[in-house]
């Protein structure tokens, strides 16, 4: 890959998405607001920008991972779409709303630029070890150039449709993930108490129907699952308060649309009580340490 990227959003995720694009042999120009992101990413190979629009500058693509919506919106409408030059490729690779997507999509559209909203599966480790699972809202003959933009990141390139499409698949997979977790983390608290040894209960599961990514790979019990977050303390992972954004996102499009989710409805509210008891820093799976009653170990 001899292409020049901006790579604007150097957080958990997006320092080891920049830093693969680099080993892959891209030149990418990195900013982020953080001065400590911005020095890891330059040890990783990257070019500084001194702020969004130079990041942008002189490329044909430009990908942004950032926090929300309202940040992913200023950079596009302030730094990039007004001043990219024509032809470039915009990729938003951030967890924002599925209509804030298709609208930043139309406006890239309307002065000669092309745009995909891409969003991820497969937390930091995934990041880190260019395995990250993409869905990707675009034209469809727009995807092949996507596709290959994205590829040193990337386990799984998934066409998911239109504009603001890989949003709307991102938010119903992390709904999911939210709900699953909860039955994972309850199931190890009830065996707790009824007796049984987490590792018996771990392996039998595993081998059972009760089999999911949530259990095997990516268990909350310490010390079953190797890659998992529980066994670092559960840093390091995804975060607790991008759960709850990411829920609250597939409840305020279930609303919209009239869609009938009970389970995604209570997954986000004891989430959001997680984050308000102070633990948004750690790792989603950590939620079964407050269900078995011992979130003041964390």
């Amino acid at each position: 890959m001899s292409q020049s990227i901006g790579f604007i959003g150097l957080g958990n995720m997006g320092l080891g998405m920049a830093a693969n694009l680099v080993r892959a042999g891209a030149r990418v120009q990195a900013f982020d607001l953080s001065s400590t992101a911005v020095e890891k990413a330059r040890l990783a190979g990257c070019a500084i920008a001194t702020s969004a629009s130079e990041a942008a500058t002189d490329v044909d693509l430009v990908i942004t991972m950032l926090p929300a919506a309202a940040q992913v919106s200023e950079v596009w409408r302030n730094a990039l779409i007004p001043k990219v030059r024509t032809g470039a490729l915009l990729i938003d690779c951030s967890t924002i709303d599925v209509d804030s997507a298709r609208q930043l999509a139309r406006e890239a559209s309307e002065v000669g630029l092309f745009a995909a909203d891409a969003p991820v599966s497969g937390g930091v480790a995934g990041a880190e070890t260019g395995s990250l699972a993409f869905m990707v809202g675009c034209p469809e003959l727009l995807f092949e150039r996507v596709k290959s933009s994205l590829e040193p990141m990337a386990r799984v390139i998934t066409y998911a449709g239109d504009a603001g499409a890989g949003q709307a698949a991102k938010i119903c997979n992390n709904m999911l993930l939210g709900i699953s977790m909860i039955g994972v983390g309850e199931a190890f608290a009830l065996a707790e108490r009824l007796g049984l040894e987490p590792a018996r209960f771990f392996e039998i599961a595993s081998n059972s129907s009760g089999q999911c990514w949530s259990l095997t790979s990516y268990c909350p019990w310490p010390g079953l699952a190797p890659s998992a977050p529980s066994n670092r303390g559960y840093e390091g992972g995804f975060l607790t308060s991008l759960m709850s954004k990411d829920l609250k996102l597939a409840q305020q499009a279930a609303a919209k649309v009239g869609a009938a989710t009970p389970l995604g409805a209570q997954a986000q509210a004891i989430y959001a009580l997680f984050e308000t008891l102070g633990y948004g820093h750690k790792d989603f799976s950590a939620l079964m340490q407050l269900l078995r009653g011992r979130a003041g170990d964390l």
